[in-house]
């Protein structure tokens, strides 16, 4: 388990090198060297040992999206959301945060997957633009714009049941090229794990680097498909029926979003479908209806999030 253990990290420091701008392969030797340990094919310390784990790790990328372990897109989201903070700064603000956190954390709780090996994890963003995400394991970013186009909690309660529902079938895994695959499986097959110290680890932490930007370019400038972002609406519905939530907050939000997005701007708009088509999607799933909120959510909602 030890092993398997460093050989995940050995893998995600690769990541996080290439998210860093850090192409030399000697940097990312020290920084393996740095971890302490070793591995089949190398002692404590070696970095023949490192880069036997960390192509071990790597061979999480030669299997479809529901093979990965919970271990491995815990980690691979870790990558995914220091991306993302790259480009969005979090929100000082730490009774906002708890506040999403405790309603996110209440909605994972009723999803088919309510545990994820890191745990779930809720943060914003500061930025006016209107947009949320969901890496791998249960990472989930929603920006301060778009909880300016939620009235009340149950709106609040939409947009992240939609992001967990993205956790939940896994969408962010699935953008990852089948071409990675197929390199992966020709780098990690045959005599090129003996090797991987060699001429082969560069090529390795190149391959990690673009699996990760497959995800971030999906997530971020091209958006899922249709079928996938419908489906997150479905299994919103769901989760917020099971949660007491009532599902109209779902349609009542984006009728929000659909006044407030601009035209052109890279944002919601541009890597989601066009809110009228997803309320007319979910006709029959949920009503477009005005909302009567417990005092006690009223309350909260306007206490934590009011000055954002």
């Amino acid at each position: 388990m030890k092993r398997r253990i460093l050989g995940l990290f050995s893998g995600m420091l690769l990541l996080f090198g290439i998210l860093a701008g850090c192409n030399d392969p000697g940097s990312i030797t020290r920084v393996l060297d740095a971890l302490g340990g070793g591995g089949p094919g190398g002692g404590a310390g070696t970095v023949g040992g490192y880069a036997v784990s960390a192509v071990k790790s790597a061979s999480a990328i030669a299997h479809a999206s529901e093979d990965f372990t919970p271990e491995q897109e815990y980690y691979i989201g870790r990558s995914v959301g220091a991306g993302l903070l790259a480009k969005y700064h979090p929100l000082n603000d730490p009774k906002a945060t708890a506040y999403v956190n405790e309603v996110g954390q209440a909605l994972a709780m009723f999803s088919d997957m309510p545990q994820t090996y890191g745990g779930y994890h809720f943060l914003i963003m500061d930025s006016e633009d209107i947009n949320a995400f969901a890496a791998p394991g249960g990472l989930i970013f929603i920006t301060r714009g778009m909880l300016h186009c939620c009235a009340g909690e149950n709106a609040l309660a939409a947009v992240l049941a939609h992001e967990i529902g993205h956790v939940q079938n896994k969408d962010a895994l699935r953008a990852i090229k089948r071409s990675r695959v197929t390199e992966a499986l020709g780098i990690i097959g045959g005599e090129a794990v003996k090797h991987a110290s060699g001429g082969r680890l560069p090529q390795l932490t190149s391959l990690f680097g673009d699996c990760i930007n497959d995800i971030m370019s999906t997530m971020v400038n091209n958006g899922y498909s249709r079928e996938l972002e419908f489906q997150a609406d479905k299994t919103a519905v769901t989760i917020l029926r099971r949660c007491g939530y009532d599902p109209a907050g779902l349609p009542v939000m984006l009728t929000a979003m659909q006044k407030r997005l601009r035209p052109g701007a890279a944002d919601f708009a541009k890597t989601h479908p066009a809110p009228a088509d997803r309320i007319a999607q979910l006709a029959g799933l949920a009503r477009v209806a005005e909302i009567t909120e417990p005092p006690a959510r009223v309350t909260r909602f306007k206490d934590a999030l009011g000055n954002i």
